[in-house]
């Protein structure tokens, strides 16, 4: 109902327009008695513009006298207008409608085709380069679609492809940053460093990429803001990709007192991950002193997990190791500094 209703209300500005490109009712027909009559000279002589002039006043005020006549007169040409040429322009506009309708037609089923074969192919494609190649192709048939229709109804396309030519390099000499973010963007979808969903650092922001066009990435950060970032500028800089991998290392690290026991500490941690449902078994994981500090000895706790269960066995883990600690009487000490101090009279103290 809604296509039917928007070709019902272009039509008569389309009828309007071929009446005007075709001359018009008023030039199909004769001359009457209240229009201007023609000469030889059209516009040649002085005289010719007064007659001309006088006729138009004569006109005038025969339409002020008789103004039923002069739309019966209005009324009759456009009919012998229809019978003579609006048959024709009917019929270009109906063709024009129907080629159109079938370039919708033939967009939809080429997008469709070339969403199923990019889905089915061994390559690999990425969801962001099949959206891509889907709606570059679907415009693309509408576009060509309608250079054929202007065509079939007798309209010249030189002008129109003239135009985007002239158009064309107007806005890439305007736009040359632009033009570095479109060909940063068809770098991205040829190398596929991401994807749509990928949690992303790049360009300065760390987010999941929400969408993708030739001139800039969608990101969508944790905290539910959507930042825009230029293609150059992602293409141009490291992209770290931190859900491009199935699996992730947790890195964590427990610190313990000089004075605690190191191997029930590290046999703590151990099982601490070993209980942790989220935690891979393979590969297994690592516990292992990993820093002698200046006020503890710092154990390197290094589990496996799931990328999507990252930040659910980090946090859990990291709670853990302190209960854990609490639990076995182990300590993890404050820094401490030991200070020297010298009384006036000479004597040493010290204090921690």
């Amino acid at each position: 109902m809604k296509q039917l209703s928007a070709i019902l209300t272009y039509l008569p500005m389309l009828v309007f327009g071929l009446v005007i490109l075709s001359g018009g009712p008023a030039s199909a027909m004769p001359r009457t008695h209240w229009q201007n009559p023609p000469t030889e000279m059209e516009g040649a002589s002085a005289e010719g513009n007064e007659t001309d002039s006088g006729d138009l006043k004569d006109s005038l005020s025969n339409m002020a006298e008789d103004p039923g006549a002069f739309l019966t007169n209005i009324k009759e040409q456009c009919v012998t207008w229809l019978q003579t040429e609006g048959l024709g322009a009917l019929g270009a506009i109906a063709l024009f409608l129907g080629l159109l309708l079938l370039t919708r037609f033939a967009a939809r089923m080429v997008s469709r085709l070339v969403d199923r074969t990019l889905s089915t192919s061994r390559l690999g494609a990425s969801s962001m380069l099949q959206r891509f190649a889907v709606n570059s192709s679907r415009r693309v048939v509408l576009f060509l679609g309608f250079l054929l229709a202007l065509s079939t109804v007798g309209i010249s396309i030189a002008p129109f492809l003239a135009a985007f030519g002239v158009i064309g390099f107007v806005v890439g000499f305007a736009l040359q940053e632009t033009m570095s973010n479109f060909a940063a963007g068809v770098m991205i979808l040829l190398y596929q460093p991401f994807d749509i969903g990928d949690v992303v650092s790049a360009g300065g922001v760390t987010g999941k990429v929400a969408g993708l066009s030739l001139v800039n990435t969608t990101f969508l950060t944790g905290d539910n803001q959507t930042i825009l970032v230029p293609n150059g500028k992602i293409w141009g800089d490291t992209i770290t990709n931190v859900t491009a991998n199935d699996t992730r290392r947790v890195d964590l690290t427990a610190s313990i007192s000089y004075e605690d026991n190191i191997e029930q500490a590290e046999e703590m941690l151990r099982k601490l991950c070993a209980d942790h449902p989220l935690v891979l078994d393979d590969p297994e994981a690592v516990v292992r002193v990993g820093n002698l500090g200046d006020s503890s000895v710092d154990l390197q706790v290094r589990p496996w997990a799931k990328t999507e269960d990252y930040w659910t066995v980090y946090f859990d883990l990291l709670r853990g190791i302190k209960d854990g600690c609490d639990q076995a009487g182990i300590s993890m000490p404050y820094p401490q500094r030991t200070l020297h101090m010298v009384s006036p009279n000479g004597d040493q103290v010290t204090s921690k």
